[in-house]
């Protein structure tokens, strides 16, 4: 299998990066690595690399630096690969413009799936450009951007329009989380202390609608104290 992606990995311990390294070539991935942000920045321009793995604690500067510089140019898809497991590290990752983010240590499984989904999550991006408000199908669940308008194993969901917004938002970026504060944000333009309350009410009645039982990740994920993840398959 070859899967013509190249991925950028950028880690400072060198057990790690060989690791995935290893896996992601096993899986017919291209691999460039990286012991340090400096190292990376020059790797990323000089080979425009399909997603990035990145660890935070690089030894010249914070992982978070190099999401920022990234992002002021590019949408590549980035996946942290991290130790700190604190909820404010992984909602500034994301805030940052992260899409994802897995802490150490991790199953190779379930790298080899947030990869993917990275991927596709960037294909979709691409379609979305080239084929305008075309529907968004998952399964059971049809999105019409057009129509405003949502059914479930073909029959009508009756949405507000700040559900339908919440909705159409997370399945635009189906695969990646969406941080609470992002969320509030778009749909609201604005916080307050009640705001992520407020988002809460709403994805309760979201998933009573579309029929997701309390606790399911069926559809829409809930990443707790950091935000929501529609899924894209």
């Amino acid at each position: 299998m070859n899967n013509k992606y190249k991925i950028l990995i950028v880690e400072d311990e060198s057990n790690i990066r060989s690791f995935v390294k290893t896996i992601l070539e096993t899986n017919g991935y291209q691999v460039l690595d990286s012991r340090t942000g400096t190292q990376a920045k020059m790797m990323f321009s000089s080979h425009c690399p399909d997603l990035i793995i990145l660890d935070l604690g690089l030894p010249d500067f914070d992982g978070t630096e190099f999401i920022k510089e990234v992002r002021k140019s590019h949408s590549v898809p980035i996946i942290v690969l991290s130790a700190r497991t604190q909820e404010e590290d992984k909602v500034q990752a994301l805030d940052l413009g992260a899409n994802d983010y897995v802490t150490k240590p991790f199953g190779t499984a379930e790298l080899l799936a947030r990869v993917r989904a990275a991927l596709r999550n960037s294909r979709h991006g691409i379609d979305g450009e080239k084929e305008g408000n075309k529907p968004f199908v998952l399964r059971d669940l049809k999105i019409d951007y057009e129509s405003r308008t949502v059914t479930m194993k073909h029959m009508s969901v009756k949405l507000t329009q700040t559900e339908f917004n919440i909705v159409a938002l997370l399945s635009e970026h189906a695969g990646k989380v969406m941080t609470y504060s992002v969320i509030i944000q778009t749909i609201w333009g604005s916080s307050d202390t009640g705001s992520i309350k407020k988002l809460q009410v709403n994805m309760a009645n979201i998933r009573k609608k579309l029929g997701i039982k309390p606790g399911s990740n069926q559809y829409i994920s809930n990443e707790l104290g950091v935000g929501y993840r529609m899924y894209n398959e």
